[in-house]
């Protein structure tokens, strides 16, 4: 099996129906106080007409999420993203017909609430869409939207003090992008546009501390006659400082490397340190199997004009996460996922170097230099965890990991999924409990545990 072919099968297959199961069975105990959704999106293609030119990250989205309220699991749903173009091709489908091979950028990657909306995201320009508490697809929502086409995108954070969301945005074929500010309303308080200075990077993701937005301009580049980002090794990687409060954009030239995502980043007087899984290349995105992902610190020091950028732990990781309580201030711990995305071990710390996990999460202690793992079995496959709070911490005097890890984990005796519920604090031991769904939830990206308000 080739690498197209390997994203088409195993814990990577899209599934084909769209579901609701009511009362979950849970082993163990739900915390009695936690309540909400947990939602995850993912890329669920609904035809591929040559698995040679298939990319895992194209595909119509599907959105899946379990309520948990009092102590139950109230529901699992999975449910497309209906953007115009998938609800028309599963009409198509519906009457027989073969669906398009090939659809516009889809909202597949990340989905948030802000401003009272639940929202899906997509990358390179496309507008997020507007889900219902039940997940159904209430359309297009133009949540940060700017005169230049941009709009919340892929990775937009929310600041927890101020109640914004930030984002990124570029659009092919657009020499900038814009950071674009987006207040608890939803109303755009500020744009800033970005100059690039050169070939389009990707962009998919940035790092906001309290006082700046850090962009990386890696030789990841848009090639207009291929349609793709391919790597570009004459292209000179940068990274961008450009103040919240607004002004210009400052570049840092930077070695080669490429940028899969940010944990988190904070300011430390005149320096700004950035926690991020970065890679040496050159990659092949189409191939995440290729990647070795690993977590770095980096440190722009903005009276100096240096830029370091030195490895964390060099064993392959990513989606890495943060109690969001700590987002752009300084933290101690972060989470970060051992998946089958990229199907490479992750040896552990401690006296049997013999044993490595191929699924796993992983707890890293940043002040002290540890690592904690949770590993799962050997075909369980694992993807990115999500922090939730202890709704009953206090939160000004709560440690930064009282709380809990969400994640799906595939369950291969029952060809299905659990939704796993991990203690951060007890992070090796067993989970709090397993949500046992009746379905299996294919490896996707990025998603929130979003409390009840």
């Amino acid at each position: 099996m080739n690498h197209d072919d390997r994203y088409l099968h195993g814990p990577f297959a899209p599934v084909k129906e769209e579901v609701t199961a009511y009362d979950l069975p849970v082993t163990g105990r739900l915390p009695a106080d936690l309540n909400g959704r947990y939602l995850r999106l993912g890329p669920n293609p609904l035809g591929v007409e040559d698995p040679a030119t298939h990319f895992w990250a194209f595909g119509a989205g599907m959105v899946h999420g379990v309520r948990i309220r009092d102590g139950r699991a109230e529901w699992y749903r999975n449910r497309w993203v209906r953007s115009a173009e998938v609800s028309d091709a599963l009409d198509r489908m519906q009457r027989g017909l073969q669906p398009p091979a090939f659809l516009p950028p889809s909202p597949n990657i990340h989905v948030l609430r802000h401003a009272g909306r639940t929202l899906a995201l997509s990358e390179a320009g496309g507008l997020p869409h507007e889900l219902g508490y039940e997940l159904d697809t209430i359309g297009e929502c133009p949540m940060g939207a700017t005169p230049e086409g941009s709009s919340a995108n892929a990775h937009s954070k929310a600041d927890p003090r101020t109640g914004d969301l930030h984002s990124v945005a570029y659009v092919l074929g657009r020499p900038f992008a814009q950071h674009i500010v987006t207040d608890p309303a939803g109303t755009v308080a500020r744009v800033a546009d970005l100059p690039l200075p050169g070939d389009l990077p990707f962009l998919h993701d940035f790092a906001l501390s309290e006082n700046f937005v850090v962009v990386f301009d890696i030789p990841l580049t848009f090639a207009m006659e291929a349609m793709r980002f391919r790597w570009n090794p004459a292209h000179q990687a940068h990274v961008g400082v450009l103040p919240r409060a607004g002004g210009q954009v400052r570049w840092f030239p930077a070695e080669p490397f490429y940028v899969s995502h940010v944990l988190n980043a904070y300011d430390d007087g005149s320096t700004i340190t950035v926690d991020l899984i970065a890679a040496e290349g050159p990659v092949d995105v189409t191939d995440p199997g290729g990647i070795k992902p690993r977590l770095d610190r980096w440190r722009i020091d903005l009276r100096a004009g240096t830029l370091e950028q030195r490895c964390v732990d060099d064993r392959a990781q990513d989606f890495p996460r943060v109690n969001d309580a700590y987002a752009s201030r300084p933290h101690q711990y972060g989470y970060s996922a051992v998946t089958p995305v990229y199907g490479m071990r992750f040896v552990p710390e401690g006296p049997h170097p013999d044993d490595a996990f191929t699924n796993a999460l992983v707890k890293h202690d940043l002040v002290r230099g540890t690592t904690e793992v949770h590993s799962f079995a050997r075909d369980a496959a694992v993807g990115e965890a999500a922090f939730a709070a202890d709704p009953n911490a206090d939160p000004h005097e709560a440690a930064e990991d009282a709380g809990y890890l969400m994640a799906y984990v595939a369950d291969p005796e029952r060809g299905a999924s659990d939704l796993v519920i991990l203690s951060a604090q007890d992070f090796t031991g067993p989970p709090v409990a397993r949500v046992h769904l009746p379905v299996r939830v294919p490896l996707g990206f990025h998603g929130n545990w979003i409390p009840d308000a």
